[in-house]
């Protein structure tokens, strides 16, 4: 079985000629940078840091966000690199399938249905949660919650479901410009929250910088990290004892606050939709990420500076608005409820545009049903998106989802993982490919990438390893009993493809 068979360049690329199969190039380097900006930048800017300083690193999680920070955007250049030589929709999965092979591409593609799915399903739910905790702060009697006998419907979910998969179904312009202005507003809200806080840090609040690391036990609220299926797996792998803080503690809160800074995967989707991508996409990632870093640093800075780790570390669900209810600053809570619910509403749509693509990229590859990747008199895969919508939409709607940011995280971890190996394996391959932006360091940066990509993975939960591997088994048994049989390499289809693509391009 030829299970690391390999797409070429020129295949990959002709594809995107494919009658009916066909996206609109019409996004610039802005619209991405503002895409990267929006799903990275939601709930989590005000949570995630606060609970990584209060369960794992303390005053030391800003040293977290810069190692993840560092990991992320070392990953994007690689992401960049592969973007300007392959403008194709799929992402890491298009990049895996032209160098490591279809096996391998499957399991970053399927993993990035899981990262997306689930991640657009527990948003849309929190936006709900969200704006109805923003609409209880104003006094405004109302709530989206519908009972319906014993049974619970949130229709705050649907709503936002249905607006963002209407505007992407009639063009991604229409959704990126709805997109970014929400966005522009919700970077404004952040600087402004953060303005404010510097006034409430004090120096004393940072001391110990680095705490001395402690059993997970000892800490109030952190038995999430105690228990066995919760201990990060390399611990539990040498037999550690679960402890929080420390240098052990300032890794785990990298791996936890890696959740932040995902979302440049999603970008890298949006390629064949972008006007000049050999140029434009580099530019907008790098961009995009230079911004989600500088915000990150400064609300991690501020958060704590405002109130001791300790403190927080006795809040069930420590976060910024914590924060500021600590120090007496209690209308501060109405501000960031409300940019929390813009934040959500961006990440949603970024999120379905993503999903779409990427089962789009695989379903014209053949792997999936071709009906599929069908596109309409929009350049949009029309019938695609409004299922990808549907699915969403009902699973925030109907199920109690817990926030499953573990499990999106180990699915972009393992993308960038190989996205980074595969590029000294393209420039082995393929020197001869012009490459409008470079990865520096070849081979041993993009190895390094991977390895500390890989040892994020590691200081995930034994927990979501178990999940991770059973989403994986699930996968592999698709991809036997479909995907391989299917696969337009596999049947000769993209040769022939390419045959005609080569004889129009020669005849016209």
């Amino acid at each position: 079985m030829q299970l690391f068979r390999t797409k070429s360049v020129e295949q990959t690329i002709a594809e995107t000629g494919e009658e009916g199969r066909t996206l609109k190039r019409n996004l610039t380097w802005w619209d991405l940078s503002i895409m990267g900006v929006a799903v990275a930048v939601g709930a989590g800017i005000f949570s995630v840091g606060a609970q990584a300083a209060a369960f794992h690193a303390g005053p030391a999680v800003i040293i977290s966000f810069l190692i993840a920070g560092i990991v992320c955007g070392a990953a994007v250049m690689c992401y960049a690199e592969f973007a300007s030589m392959i403008p194709v929709a799929g992402s890491a999965y298009t990049f895996t399938y032209t160098t490591v092979g279809e096996i391998m591409a499957w399991v970053i593609g399927w993993d990035l249905i899981l990262e997306m799915l689930m991640a657009g399903s527990v948003i849309s739910k929190y936006w709900g949660v969200y704006l109805n905790d923003f609409m209880r702060l104003m006094g405004w009697g109302f709530n989206t919650n519908i009972a319906i006998g014993s049974f619970n419907l949130d229709i705050a979910p649907i709503i936002i479901v249905a607006f963002f998969t209407t505007l992407l179904v009639f063009g991604t312009k229409i959704g990126a410009r709805v997109d970014g202005a929400m966005t522009v507003l919700k970077i404004a809200i952040v600087f402004f929250v953060v303005i404010v806080g510097f006034f409430y840090v004090k120096a004393s609040n940072f001391t110990p910088f680095i705490p001395p690391s402690e059993p997970a036990s000892a800490v109030q609220s952190s038995s999430a990290v105690s228990g066995v299926m919760g201990q990060p797996l390399w611990q539990w792998a040498t037999g550690m004892v679960p402890s929080v803080y420390g240098v052990p503690g300032i890794l785990s809160g990298a791996a936890l606050v890696f959740f932040a800074f995902i979302g440049f995967d999603v970008v890298a989707t949006a390629s064949e939709e972008t006007k000049n991508p050999h140029k434009n996409v580099p530019l907008g990632i790098g961009v995009g990420m230079a911004l989600i870093i500088v915000m990150y640093m400064l609300v991690a800075i501020v958060t704590t500076g405002m109130v001791s780790y300790k403190d927080l570390a006795k809040q069930d669900s420590p976060s910024l608005a914590t924060a500021f209810e600590l120090v007496g600053a209690n209308w501060a809570a109405k501000i960031i409820s409300f940019g929390i619910v813009l934040g959500l509403a961006t990440v949603v749509m970024v999120l379905l545009l993503g999903l779409t693509r990427i089962v789009f990229a695989m379903s014209r590859d053949g792997l999936l049903p071709r009906g599929l990747s069908k596109t309409g008199k929009h350049g949009t895969p029309a019938g695609l998106q409004i299922v990808v919508g549907i699915v969403v939409a009902l699973v925030a709607a109907c199920f109690d989802i817990g926030v499953l940011s573990d499990m999106v995280n180990i699915g972009t971890l393992s993308a960038f993982t190989l996205v980074a190996i595969s590029i000294p394996i393209m420039r082995a391959k393929r020197p001869d490919l012009p490459r409008a932006f470079k990865m520096p360091g070849n081979p041993w940066v993009p190895i390094l990438i991977g390895l500390a990509n890989l040892w994020l993975m590691l200081n995930l939960t034994v927990l979501t390893w178990i999940r991770f591997v059973v989403w994986l088994v699930v996968g592999f048994a698709l991809y036997f009993g479909y995907g391989y049989r299917h696969a337009r390499l596999g049947t000769g289809d993209l040769t022939e493809k390419l045959s005609a693509e080569t004889d129009k391009a020669v005849n016209g």
